[in-house]
């Protein structure tokens, strides 16, 4: 199953749940995605996308709110669901999950 796709995703984060919306479009090679992460603090364009193993994705954010920093992330998909972890600096790691709509 591709990975592509829109994601109701919620991160654990130390301001609480952080609810968002995900959306991963593979590019034509199949081992890279672009898309972006929307949610209450604004959009944030996904760079560096790669795919993995077809179901691991790895991705970096630019975050401006709260404060300027650099995300990393990674998630597999199994189906619908996704899991992983978004790593913000010394923050450290805050669990990532979702479900694909539709």
């Amino acid at each position: 199953m591709s990975v592509a796709g829109t994601y109701d995703t919620v991160v654990k984060s130390p301001m609480g749940d952080q609810k968002g919306t995900l959306t991963v479009v593979p590019g034509d090679d199949g081992n890279s995605f672009t898309g972006s992460m929307a949610g209450g603090m604004g959009s944030m364009d996904i760079t560096d996308g790669t795919i993995e193993g077809g179901d691991t994705l790895k991705w970096k954010m630019d975050m401006t709110v709260p404060m300027p920093m650099t995300l990393n992330c990674t998630a597999t998909v199994n189906g619908d669901q996704m899991t992983g972890t978004v790593n913000a600096g010394a923050f450290g790691d805050m669990p990532l999950t979702g479900q694909r709509q539709g």
